[in-house]
C-alpha cells in the first residue's frame, strides 16, 4: 500500500511537472541554445515580452535572462518582422516543418510564434519591406511585384489586410532597406534607403529627406514618437528624432568598425534598454542612454 508521504510527494511532482510544460510557459516550446545563427532578417521585444527576438533563416531566436534560447518547432524564414504589443507579424518563407504555402505572405503570430495566423497574400508574396504599428497594427508594405489584390509599389493597410491604399511615395529615393510606421499615428511613416533617411507626416504619400544624400540609410525604427535612425557617413551614426517637435540627438554606440547597424529595437517593459543588430552579426544591448554596452552575441555565432 502506498503511504500518504509518498503520494503527496508524487503528486508535487506531478504538479511542478505539469506547470514547467503548461501552454502558457516557454519551457515546451523553447530551449537552451548556442549554435550559429543564420541570415538575421529582423529584429525586436514582441508581445510585452522583455525577451529580445531575432527573426532568422532558421526560425526564431530569443534573448532572454542572460542567455540564448531557440523555438523547438516551426523553423520558418521569417521576413518583414515586426514586433508589436501582442507578438509579431511577418512575412517569409515555411520551414521544413510547416504546411503554410511558399511564400506565406503575411502571416502573424500572438502567442510568441506557436501559431501562425493568416492575414493576406499566403502563397503569393514575401514582403522584405514591410513596417507595422506596434499599437496599431497598421502595415505598410513595399509590395514587389503584382498579385491578386495589389501592384507594384507601396501600400498602407489599417484593417489587417481587409482592404489596401496605395501610397505616393513622392519624394522617396533609392532602393528601400527598411520601413518604420509610428506605434500609434499612422501618419509618421519613415524609411531608409540607398541615399539616406526619409520621413513622412501623411501616411506615406509626401516623403521629406532628412539627411544628406550622401548619407546611405542603413534602417529605421519607431518607439513612441522618437525614430531611431542609422547612417553611414564614413562612420556609422545613430540617431533619435522626435517627429512631433524635431529634436535630435546622436547617440553613442559601441565601435563599428567596417559595421553598420541593420536593426534596432527598444524594451517596452525595460524602457533603459536598447539592442542594436550589426550588418556583420554582432548583438549588443545597452541602457538606453549608450553609457555602456554590452556584446550579448558575436559575428562568429552567425553566418
Amino acid at each position: 500500500m502506498v503511504s500518504r508521504k509518498l503520494l503527496i510527494n508524487a503528486m508535487i511532482v506531478s504538479a511542478i511537472f505539469l506547470a514547467g510544460c503548461s501552454s502558457d510557459g516557454t519551457g515546451e516550446f523553447e530551449e537552451a541554445f548556442n549554435g550559429k545563427i543564420e541570415h538575421v532578417h529582423g529584429m525586436g521585444y514582441a508581445g510585452g515580452d522583455d525577451g529580445l527576438y531575432l527573426a532568422t533563416h532558421g526560425g526564431l531566436k530569443i534573448f532572454r535572462d542572460g542567455g540564448w534560447h531557440e523555438t523547438t518547432r516551426n523553423y520558418n524564414d521569417y521576413m518583414g518582422f515586426n514586433a508589436v504589443d501582442e507578438g509579431f507579424y511577418t512575412s517569409g518563407h515555411p520551414g521544413g516543418d510547416s504546411d503554410i504555402p511558399n511564400p506565406f505572405g503575411i502571416q502573424r503570430s500572438f502567442d510568441g510564434g506557436r501559431t501562425l495566423e493568416h492575414i493576406q497574400f499566403e502563397g503569393e508574396t514575401d514582403y522584405h519591406a514591410m513596417a507595422v504599428g506596434y499599437d496599431s497594427h497598421d502595415i505598410f508594405l513595399l509590395n514587389p511585384e503584382p498579385n491578386s489584390a495589389l501592384g507594384r509599389g507601396f501600400y498602407k493597410s489599417t484593417d489587417d489586410g481587409e482592404s489596401w491604399e496605395q501610397a505616393d511615395a513622392e519624394g522617396l529615393q533609392g532602393g528601400v532597406l527598411s520601413l518604420a510606421i509610428h506605434p500609434s499615428d499612422s501618419n509618421f511613416v519613415a524609411a531608409a534607403t540607398s541615399t539616406g533617411i526619409y520621413l513622412s507626416e501623411d501616411g506615406g504619400n509626401q516623403f521629406k529627406a532628412l539627411t544628406d544624400p550622401r548619407e546611405a540609410g542603413m534602417t529605421v525604427y519607431f518607439y513612441g514618437d522618437d525614430l531611431y535612425y542609422a547612417i553611414n557617413n564614413e562612420n556609422v551614426e545613430l540617431h533619435r528624432r522626435n517627429v512631433k517637435n524635431d529634436e535630435e540627438a546622436i547617440i553613442d554606440t559601441p565601435e563599428l568598425k567596417n559595421d553598420g547597424i541593420a536593426y534596432i529595437a527598444r524594451n517596452r517593459q525595460n524602457e533603459k534598454e536598447l539592442a542594436i543588430y550589426t550588418v556583420n552579426g554582432d548583438v549588443y544591448v545597452s541602457d538606453a542612454g549608450s553609457i555602456a554596452w554590452e556584446k550579448v552575441l558575436n559575428e562568429s555565432q552567425t553566418r
